[in-house]
């Protein structure tokens, strides 16, 4: 009896830390193509209004507009408040942002689209990559030892339109 439960349990776990992980992939897909449509140029057009952003703003995308949209995909089943979203090349952060995520630099990959009067690299400007990763610590339940936790992480790149 405890081999099939200890069985049944594990097979449980990593069907739940399976959909877990399709969830960050998703939701790193789908944020990073939300941010790449509401780039620095995007006016008052039909994808740049406020009723089609997931924090209500009007324009384009900042940090803050793209972690809430992630959570705004979010399953029942995923914590919220352990959900880490990390962004770069959106027009609100800045040219010197760090390399923490494993996500942006502050060079030429990132944003190779030159504006006149505004330095050599602008983040959100069509042609720039905008970057989104999406992590969160995965507990695993099994019965009989301790609590294993990993991260799950999962990390997209895409060019922004407008």
């Amino acid at each position: 009896m405890i081999i099939f439960l200890t069985l049944l349990f594990g097979i449980g776990g990593f069907g739940h830390a399976l959909f877990v992980y399709h969830f960050l992939n998703e939701a790193a897909k789908e944020a990073t193509r939300y941010a790449a449509v509401r780039g620095s140029t995007c006016s008052n057009d039909s994808s740049c209004v406020a009723s089609n952003s997931a924090s209500g703003i009007t324009g384009p995308t900042t940090m803050a507009d793209v972690a809430s949209y992630v959570q705004s995909i979010r399953p029942q089943s995923i914590d919220p408040s352990k959900v880490t979203v990390t962004v770069c090349g959106v027009s609100d952060t800045s040219t010197s942002v760090s390399d923490s995520g494993g996500i942006c630099t502050a060079s030429p990959t990132i944003c190779s689209a030159a504006v006149s009067g505004a330095g050599p690299y602008v983040r959100g400007y069509p042609g720039c990559t905008v970057g989104v990763k999406v992590s969160y610590p995965y507990t695993f339940i099994f019965p009989f030892i301790p609590n294993p936790s990993i991260t799950m992480a999962s990390t997209s790149q895409m060019v922004i339109a407008h």
